[in-house]
């Protein structure tokens, strides 16, 4: 497996709208919003900094507003960008040989991206990723 950067960073919240108050208003950061999400692209040093409400990252994992009960609730997600849809199938291959165990397999969002996550021992949301978007300008 080869990372080829971090395809992302977002804390997750059960508040949106005092953490999008923190890094939006307090802090400054110029976040564009989609439904509760707020996002940049592009970040200087990252790919994309967002405030992902926990109800939308239970809506990504397992396809329901709930996080389930029985698997600790993430505080943040970190995805790991990988270079193709392939090389993700693969990464995933290769940590369940290593006894890794997914929330998901590797799968297309909506919105294109392919993504596997699994939790860190800390709680972590870890995505596998592959964002064409990212690639298109190395082309």
């Amino acid at each position: 497996m080869k990372i080829e950067c971090i395809a992302g960073f977002a804390p997750i919240t059960k508040a949106p709208s005092a953490s999008a108050s923190l890094y939006q208003d307090a802090l400054g950061l110029p976040l564009r919003q989609q439904d509760d999400y707020r996002f940049m692209d592009r970040f200087p040093g990252a790919n994309h900094f967002g405030v992902w409400p926990l109800a939308m990252a239970a809506q990504s994992c397992f396809g329901q507003a709930e996080w389930p009960a029985h698997i600790p609730e993430p505080t943040a997600t970190i995805e790991f960008e990988l270079a193709d849809t392939e090389a993700v199938e693969a990464a995933v291959r290769e940590l369940k040989e290593k006894g890794q165990a997914f929330i998901h397999d590797a799968r297309q969002e909506p919105w294109g991206q392919t993504v596997a996550r699994f939790m860190s021992p800390e709680g972590v949301l870890i995505g596998l990723s592959y964002a064409q978007w990212l690639h298109e300008s190395k082309a």
